[in-house]
């Protein structure tokens, strides 16, 4: 599978009609290129600086960009807590969409669901599939991030977690990298 070139700019970003009862999304239109908010979502040294909402940070990140391959972050809370983030990609169409889910580890082996319980996991109680789109339009692009979730709780939790104010915040300091790159 190449890398090198996106799909035709007719893609469109996100194939799945949401279920309000079981996802959560957040879209906007954002003042950087798709293949800045792609290179933000692909390079470890750069998920580092922008992925965890202020003041928490992201101190690991390891990324195998490929089917099948890993996605791992670490969160730390501002009191030194670490909360780590296992994940496998699905999908990968270069400067369109990233598809991960935390339900499958590397290698497309299913997640222990008594594991899912561990308290150091932030969306522990829960597993989800993101969806990660972008479009060019106009001089930056439309950003979509959708999370699908297995239940109705499930996605409530994560929405009382704060999905919409983190993933907005994060999505900010995404931009203000990647404008300064």
């Amino acid at each position: 599978m190449s890398l090198a070139s996106p799909p035709p700019l007719a893609y469109q970003p996100i194939d799945h009609t949401p279920d309000p009862k079981l996802d959560l999304l957040l879209e906007r239109h954002v003042d950087v290129s798709p293949a800045l908010v792609w290179d933000a979502w692909t390079k470890p040294d750069l998920i580092r600086r922008w992925f965890t909402p202020a003041p928490w940070r992201t101190v690991e990140c390891k990324i195998d960009l490929r089917p099948g391959g890993v996605f791992r972050t670490v969160m730390e809370s501002p009191e030194g807590e670490r909360f780590p983030g296992d994940g496998c990609y699905l999908e990968i169409v270069p400067q369109r969409k990233l598809v991960w889910t935390s339900a499958l580890l590397p290698g497309y082996r299913p997640v222990n669901p008594a594991g899912t319980n561990d308290a150091r996991k932030p969306c522990a109680e829960f597993l989800f599939t993101a969806v990660i789109a972008m479009a060019p339009q106009g001089n930056g692009t439309r950003y979509s991030a959708l999370a699908i979730h297995t239940d109705h709780d499930s996605c409530k939790r994560h929405m009382e977690m704060g999905f919409h104010d983190g993933w907005g915040k994060a999505l900010d300091q995404l931009v203000t990298l990647m404008k300064g790159t």
